[in-house]
Formats: C-alpha cells, sequence, structure tokens
C-alpha cells in the first residue's frame, strides 16, 4: 500500500490542476473525467500480486514521480524518421498527447470520412463522439482510468456507410524528454460503419532519451459488413514506458486485423482485446517483438467469442537476445451460444542467449461444445544446422544467423497488407538485426 498511495496522491493533485485548466468540451465529458478517476483512486496501480502483472512488475510505473507532459515544438525533422512518407494518404501528428496541424498531412479523402482530432470532433458535436468514446474500452482497471481521467485530445477517425478509404491513415503519437518524468495519455477512437472500408497505421515513437510514460487507448468499433486493418509500431526511446489498451467491438460479418510490432522501449505492455458481438465476424491479432538489453515486452490479448459462426487467428512472435524479457498472455473466450467457433492462437519464441526469458501463458475458455479451437507455443533457439547449411553456401556466419532471424520475423511482417509499409518494415528489421 505504501508503494501506491504517494505516486497516487501526487496524481490527485495533477487531476486538480487538470480540471481547472481543462479545455473546454461537451457536458458529458466532465463527469466522465471525474468518474474514471475516481475509480483509478479506488483500485490503484497494478502489483505482482495481480495475476495479470505477475511476470512483467509494475513497480516503477507507480513509483516513478510521472508529470503531465506539455505541448512542445518539434521539427519536420524531427518526425521524419517515424513519419512513413511513402504510405501516402492522410497523417495526423500528435506531440505529448496534443495535435499538432503544422506537421499533419491532410489527404485527399472520401467525402463524410472524418480524420481529425478529439477537441475539434468535440467543438463540431460529431455525433459518433459521444455513443463510443469510453464506452467501447470500459476504465475499470488503473490505466484506462488515467488516460480517460487526462482525456482532452486525441485521434478521432469516422469512416461512414458504405465509404471505401484505399490510402492508409497515419496515426503518429510522438513522446519527446523533458529533462524529468513524464506522462502523456494518447487516445484514439475509430468508428467504420456498416461496409466501409478503411486501413489505418498507428505508431509511437520518442524523441530524445528521457524518461517517458505513454498511456494509450484505442477504441475501435467495426460496423456490420465492415473491414478494418490496423497496423500498430512502437518505437519509443530506450528510456519509456509504454502501457496501452486496444478495445475493439465487431459486429455482424465484420472483419478486423491487427499487427502489431515492438521494436524499441524500456517497457511495453500492450492488452488487445475484441469483442466478436455478432455471428460471421472474423478477427486477427497477429504481433512481432525484437527484445534486447534489460528490455520487457508484454503482449495480453483476449478474444471473446460471444455470438455462433466466428472466427479468430493470432500468431505472436518474439525474438530475445542478452537480457531481454517477454511475456504473452493470450486468452480465447467461447460462451455458451458461441457454437461453430474457430479459433486458433499460436505463441512462437526465439531465444539468442543464455540470459533471455520468456513468459509464455495461451488460454482457452470454452463453454460451448461445437467448436474448433487450438492453442499452441513454442520455444526454441537458432537451428545450428540451418546456419551451418548457409555458411557450407559461402554466407559468413554473422550474415547467417541474420537470416535465419528475419525469416522467423518475417512471417508476421509478410502479412502486412500494405506494401509502402511492410517495405518499410523489412527495412527497419534488417537494421535492427545486425545490432543484435
Amino acid at each position: 500500500m505504501k508503494q501506491t498511495l504517494q505516486p497516487q496522491q501526487g496524481y490527485v493533485l495533477a487531476f486538480a490542476d487538470f480540471e481547472r485548466g481543462a479545455a473546454a468540451g461537451p457536458s458529458w465529458l466532465t463527469p466522465l473525467r471525474k468518474a474514471a478517476f475516481s475509480r483509478f483512486d479506488e483500485v490503484g496501480f497494478p502489483t505482482r500480486h495481480d495475476e495479470e502483472w505477475r511476470f512483467s512488475n509494475p513497480a516503477t510505473l507507480a513509483e516513478t514521480p510521472f508529470q503531465l507532459a506539455q505541448p512542445t515544438e518539434v521539427s519536420a525533422a524531427d518526425i521524419a524518421p517515424f513519419a512513413f512518407p511513402e504510405i501516402g494518404g492522410t497523417r495526423l501528428v500528435f506531440v505529448n498527447g496534443g495535435y499538432i496541424p503544422a506537421l499533419s498531412v491532410r489527404g485527399s479523402l472520401p467525402q463524410g470520412v472524418t480524420v481529425g482530432n478529439l477537441s475539434e470532433a468535440f467543438t463540431a458535436h460529431h455525433p459518433a463522439i459521444e455513443p463510443h468514446l469510453a464506452r467501447v474500452a470500459k476504465f475499470d482497471t488503473a490505466f484506462p482510468a488515467l488516460n480517460t481521467a487526462f482525456l482532452s485530445d486525441g485521434a478521432c477517425v469516422h469512416i461512414p456507410r458504405g465509404v471505401v478509404v484505399t490510402e492508409p491513415i497515419h496515426l503518429l503519437f510522438l513522446s519527446t524528454e523533458a529533462g524529468h518524468p513524464t506522462v502523456s495519455h494518447p487516445r484514439t477512437l475509430i468508428v467504420a460503419e456498416e461496409n466501409s472500408q478503411a486501413t489505418i497505421v498507428e505508431s509511437y515513437a520518442g524523441i530524445g532519451q528521457g524518461t517517458t510514460l505513454t498511456n494509450a487507448v484505442t477504441e475501435i468499433v467495426v460496423g456490420p459488413s465492415a473491414n478494418l486493418d490496423h497496423y500498430k509500431l512502437v518505437r519509443e526511446s530506450k528510456a519509456a514506458f509504454h502501457v496501452a489498451t486496444m478495445q475493439v467491438q465487431m459486429a455482424r460479418q465484420s472483419v478486423f486485423s491487427s499487427h502489431a510490432i515492438n521494436l524499441s522501449g524500456l517497457f511495453v505492455r500492450n492488452d488487445a482485446n475484441a469483442v466478436l458481438g455478432a455471428e460471421h465476424g472474423e478477427c486477427t491479432l497477429n504481433g512481432l517483438s525484437l527484445i534486447d538489453g534489460k528490455r520487457l515486452v508484454d503482449n495480453h490479448t483476449a478474444i471473446d467469442h460471444a455470438l455462433p459462426n466466428c472466427n479468430s487467428h493470432e500468431l505472436y512472435k518474439y525474438i530475445l537476445d542478452e537480457q531481454g524479457r517477454g511475456v504473452f498472455n493470450g486468452k480465447i473466450y467461447v460462451r455458451e451460444d458461441a457454437q461453430k467457433t474457430d479459433a486458433k492462437q499460436t505463441n512462437q519464441s526465439l531465444l539468442l542467449s543464455d540470459d533471455a526469458q520468456i513468459n509464455t501463458k495461451p488460454q482457452l475458455e470454452i463453454f460451448a461444445d461445437d467448436v474448433k479451437c487450438t492453442h499452441g507455443a513454442t520455444i526454441g533457439q537458432l537451428d545450428p544446422e540451418q546456419q551451418f547449411y548457409l555458411q557450407s553456401r559461402g554466407i559468413p556466419k554473422a550474415e547467417a544467423r541474420n537470416l535465419l532471424i528475419y525469416a522467423f520475423a518475417s512471417d508476421v511482417v509478410s502479412r502486412i497488407k500494405v506494401a509502402a509499409l511492410r517495405d518499410q518494415l523489412d527495412a527497419l528489421l534488417l537494421a535492427e538485426l545486425p545490432k543484435r
């Protein structure tokens, strides 16, 4: 209790200051913030005694005196390494949680599509906001509650019924160093209405090497027969903490896929949750994490099959070197009414050193009897025979090793449908491998 009391009191003071200076918003937002902070004050920060955090100690998160990050000027040169100009389309840039219009690019969007920041959407009384914001992702645990309590801006994407957006929409969230530990609370709301289609790239990066905490919440609504491709890339600084919750609500015959790529950050925790709330939905959650040094990446997933005839697929891969630590906890729930469910879950880990560590826990909870569900985990090292074969063909030892690692990783990257993004991630991957 003593470990969490002082940080919580610090957040009480920060929330009081935030309330006094919070930007104007709709009338329903203020009680929502208050309810969220009340919930945080009630539950406090998690500890290793909580089952969901037993392998990733959140003590440093609770004990570090993070201060709310302030708006900071950055240049086009600062964001260039993270901007992905090759993918084209629309790009929104947020720095320390605040929208930066000067660095954003508004591409050619079909009529009726909204891609902007939440504060503008509040002012315009956008009809998609109130029914979904903080309704899809509940604030019943500490970090979503904190994000909702400090909600003032973020990204808003609304695809109207029957509209197809052909070019990707890139949401870029940056954190900057400030000489002391800072926290930002990025918020994203994505609503794809019936028969719509879009591709979203959500990326997080750091400028400088200061200690930062990114506490992100992404809410996604996929309407009937809608198709949404989602990609997330984490390239925070080496001293950064990244805690994120993604909550997806899927309707009848909807299709959702997400690929999460983790390349940097000292402590990364991703909670990816999806509810297949109507028949004939299809959900894919894939991930790739490169972990070295003393870094930790923890992926928690939960796919809830609430109704019949839905499919889900998961493939999470880890490459661990030095003293890197990985955690995978995947849950598939099949409710009593969810007959004809087809669910597959796989976690594969490649250990490159004797000190690397992976804790994996794939789980099935099935309450229906006419289902087809599989889950499994494998942990291994590079095959010396394969490496010898490549060396016998004249490939140097280090290059042979990197080729085998790349082949293991590319199984996830090759599933990315946006060619320009896939090529960029390929290049990033090839650049990272020699360092390991």
